[in-house]
């Protein structure tokens, strides 16, 4: 069953030759972080293999996840919770759903995602530590972190809710499109440059979310239901800041980094075109998805999660395969796959309104099929090409 070969023999030459170059400039990652990681990671035996904590880390934030779906699927606990509680203002819309998300919950998440991030913080240090550095540990670790960009923010949007003092859920939809662009771009500037300069917003974010859940524990979801100033709510200076770090803070940066690797000649120096390239997957994609939304009666209102759960996974299995591309030194694919089936399920949608959930919920399980096999096939392939295990440290024979 995961035996197929996704990556070509180039491919694997490729894996054979990189070498990992990263920049790391965030204050708070330098002097805070980094300091506190190389204390954490002498916690762990030698014997505990990198890749096992950077799966646990992911499985943390899946867990997150799943749990803030049981007790608020649909985003509207937030809501109920501020008419339970004394609110500084009444609510703008009735209660739709009793559900309750319990206080202690929000402290176990805010735990859960710190540990997150210090696991993905420490398994390059865990790596280094036992001498097991290499191509599948970046390529693990880097995929695992494009699916879990989607997860933390449709977290934090149980914090606001969909209704009172929020934002409405297409908006929301825009605001995970922003994120999963301040990812890709990263990748697509270290895809020209041969670079992976690390954006301060990670570290600062992550920081946050983890304060919020811990300050909704103290407070609950009624503390936002105000103004912070003007007629702008608390939710919207989430909105704004989720902006500010994204499109007009990163990919500025990005294209810089880009422009003066062109310019000084330190780059891959590939033409315009070429360049381009991996833009091209993530913006039709991204175009599918945003014109099967805005002509949907039904999407994004319906089932929010499921869409999130959709749009998280193409874009990682997009991000992966650029991924697979810069770190082997090969030639971007031009389209993903998964977006015919995609505009297929759109297109259905659009001639049967009535089959359109269906449609929906048959492209999220292929497309989640379709990423779960792509990545445990690269890995194994990955995992036989260099004669290790994932998830096992070999004993040294010498």
């Amino acid at each position: 069953m995961f035996n197929y070969k996704y990556l070509s023999r180039e491919h694997l030459e490729g894996f054979d030759n990189y070498k990992y170059m990263a920049i790391d400039t965030s204050p708070l990652s330098v002097y805070v972080m980094h300091p506190f990681w190389d204390r954490v990671v002498k916690l762990f035996p030698r014997w505990v293999a990198p890749n096992v904590l950077t799966f646990a880390g992911f499985l943390l934030t899946v867990l997150d996840f799943f749990l803030l779906s049981y007790y608020d699927y649909s985003y509207y606990a937030a809501s109920s919770l501020a008419r339970n509680e004394t609110s500084v203002e009444p609510l703008a819309a009735p209660l739709q759903h009793e559900e309750i998300i319990p206080r202690p919950l929000w402290f176990a998440l805010a735990v859960f995602l710190f540990s997150a991030y210090t696991l993905d913080g420490i398994d390059g240090k865990q790596a280094r530590r036992t001498q097991t550095s290499g191509p599948l540990g970046e390529l693990f670790d880097h995929g695992l972190d494009s699916y879990s960009v989607f997860f933390i923010p449709a977290c934090l949007y149980s914090i606001f809710g969909r209704l009172d003092f929020s934002i409405p859920p297409i908006r929301m939809y825009y605001v995970m499109w922003n994120l999963l662009l301040n990812f890709y771009i990263s990748h697509w500037e270290k895809y020209n440059t041969g670079v992976l300069f690390l954006p301060w917003g990670y570290d600062f974010s992550m920081w946050a979310s983890t304060l919020c859940f811990l300050w909704t524990g103290l407070r609950g979801t009624a503390f936002y239901k105000r103004y912070a100033f003007g007629s702008y709510t608390l939710a919207n200076v989430f909105e704004i800041a989720i902006y500010a770090t994204g499109v007009c803070t990163n990919l500025p940066v990005s294209v810089y980094n880009v422009y003066k690797s062109y310019k000084l000649r330190t780059g891959k120096m590939r033409s315009v075109s070429e360049a381009l390239r991996p833009l091209w997957s993530f913006l039709t994609v991204f175009a599918v998805c945003s014109l099967w939304v805005h002509r949907s009666a039904r999407l994004p209102g319906t089932d929010l999660r499921v869409l999130f759960l959709l749009i998280g996974t193409v874009f990682s299995n997009v991000a992966c395969r650029l991924i697979v591309s810069q770190m082997s030194n090969q030639r971007c694919e031009f389209v993903n796959w998964l977006l015919w089936p995609l505009l297929l399920a759109a297109a259905a949608s659009a001639m049967a309104p009535q089959h359109e959930m269906t449609a929906f919920y048959a492209v999220t399980a292929l497309a989640v099929v379709a990423h779960v096999h792509y990545g445990a096939c690269v890995v194994r392939q990955m995992c036989d090409h260099f004669r290790i295990s994932c998830f096992h440290i070999k004993q040294r024979t010498d």
